[in-house]
């Protein structure tokens, strides 16, 4: 289990049962991730229950993670703040930059590591 990334989340003491709304975005995740073949995918949740999924992205020019992808997509929509990001990986931990761009966003917001079968793995909280 985590300590902290970027000095800001916690873990919470083991891994809790998924409500409806974290499954949804567990599964969201998945299947971006199963479309598009990629290592990894990843769902938010904005304040009024919108869900943005996405997988990251691999140009010359541009090279972003899921779940920045993710982020950016509920920004450009007009977002205010998140509820919960999830990410769907082999990795056994996000990427500091990626608890911070949700945090960014939604610096209470629930961020869960599921693995790529959609078993939860890890659930970080602010």
């Amino acid at each position: 289990m985590w300590e902290s990334l970027n000095n800001s989340p916690r873990t919470l003491g083991g891994v809790s049962e998924l409500n409806a709304e974290d499954a949804k975005i567990i599964t969201l995740a998945r299947s971006s991730r199963a479309r598009n073949g990629a290592a990894e995918g990843a769902a938010v949740r904005d304040e009024t229950g919108r869900t943005y999924a996405a997988t990251g992205v691999d140009l010359p020019s541009l090279k972003l993670s899921a779940l920045q992808v993710a982020v950016a997509m509920a920004v450009s929509s007009g977002a205010a703040n998140l509820e919960a990001a999830a990410l769907v990986t082999t990795a056994d931990a996000p990427a500091d930059a990626d608890v911070t761009t949700v945090r960014d966003l939604g610096p209470k917001a629930t961020v869960l590591l599921a693995a790529p079968d959609g078993t939860l793995r890890t659930t970080l909280q602010a």
